[in-house]
């Protein structure tokens, strides 16, 4: 029944998107429609997922799931890296940091833990990844902020530029050591059983091909989503921070959030989890440096450099991340404490 609601919203969302646009419709209705569209096509990602996380693996499904949003996020990057708008850009990527690690995985951990009184996930990949994030953020993007402050422009964008490589490259390796040389060596017994027993409902093929044509529309309708901001901002008074952390992170990762959430119900809190720790790491570790490095090719050059209350917001949600998901399980009341964490920095955001 649910399959057939997001069929039938995805079927008349699309086109109604496309039409709206041509024919320049109200900015706060295309919103609206542009919003919910997206979730419409977030539930076919989230059954992609599950079929390529059955015939494949808890791993590379989530992977998938992350890359495929991130490209949206991505995409719409680029476009606003061209038009100078720097702040945005870093704005969003921070909110999908935040979006990620306490939202999605708060929700994911929330609705899984009101079904299962416990839930388990593997605690190798929860270790590994927890240093990863505690590289990505403290040392990467830390760091820079504090060698910077003595530093002119020309030398701020090579200590970005020189970070932005070794973090891609840190990123490529990590994905060798997962997916290559250290495949199948952290897995637990329960991971095991779980996928051997189901059958997917789509085969691998047609799976990464709705991945794709979902991702291109959510690409399209998200860039034209991004111009109806400014006007929603005004109508409910909204600021330039608080829509770029909050709003774009949100709406731009709506696929994930739904995908985590959906597998996180279904008990498959390893594909939960790889979607929203996985997803951070692919932001923080090859999205930003990946846009670093195409800056240079435009007017204005974007530095690996944030605000502090960024960075503090950024810094705070990967200490609390590490701390609730290294012992290998969740709850409703973990879930729920990573929510109230978002909802604390997203008050703080809306009134800085």
């Amino acid at each position: 029944m649910t399959n057939k609601i997001f069929m039938l919203m995805t079927f008349i969302g699309v086109p109604l998107s496309i039409i709206g646009t041509l024919l320049h419709w109200s900015s706060i209705l295309l919103f609206i429609i542009y919003c919910l569209t997206i979730i419409a096509l977030a539930s076919y990602m989230g059954r992609a997922t599950e079929s390529l996380a059955i015939v494949a693996g808890p791993r590379i499904g989530g992977l998938l799931n992350a890359t495929f949003g991130n490209a949206v996020e991505l995409i719409i990057s680029i476009f606003s890296l061209k038009a100078g708008l720097i702040g945005i850009v870093l704005a969003s990527l921070t909110g999908s940091v935040l979006g990620n690690l306490l939202l999605v995985a708060g929700l994911s951990f929330f609705v899984g833990g009101i079904k299962y009184k416990r839930q388990e996930f593997n605690i190798y990949d929860a270790r590994h990844n927890s240093g990863l994030l505690m590289f990505a953020v403290m040392i990467a993007f830390v760091i820079p902020e504090v060698f910077s402050m003595n530093m002119n422009e020309s030398k701020k964008l090579t200590l970005s530029v020189g970070i932005s490589i070794i973090l891609i490259i840190l990123y490529l390796a990590a994905l060798f050591f997962k997916l290559v040389t250290h495949r199948g060596v952290y897995n637990h017994d329960k991971e095991n059983t779980v996928h051997e027993e189901e059958t997917p409902e789509w085969g691998k093929g047609k799976a990464i091909a709705v991945l794709a044509i979902a991702t291109i529309a959510v690409a399209y309708i998200s860039e034209h989503l991004v111009h109806t901001f400014e006007v929603v901002a005004e109508s409910f008074g909204w600021t330039e921070m608080f829509i770029g952390i909050i709003i774009v992170a949100i709406v731009g990762n709506a696929a994930e959030h739904a995908s985590a959430v959906l597998m996180a119900f279904k008990n498959k809190m390893d594909i939960a989890v790889e979607i929203a720790i996985g997803s951070t790491l692919q932001v923080a570790m090859f999205v930003l440096p990946v846009l670093v490095l195409i800056s240079l090719l435009f007017e204005t050059s974007m530095p690996l450099l944030f605000s502090w209350q960024e960075l503090i917001a950024m810094a705070s949600s990967v200490l609390l991340m590490v701390v609730i998901s290294n012992d290998g399980e969740s709850n409703w009341f973990e879930g729920l404490t990573l929510i109230a964490a978002y909802v604390i920095l997203g008050i703080g955001f809306f009134l800085l």
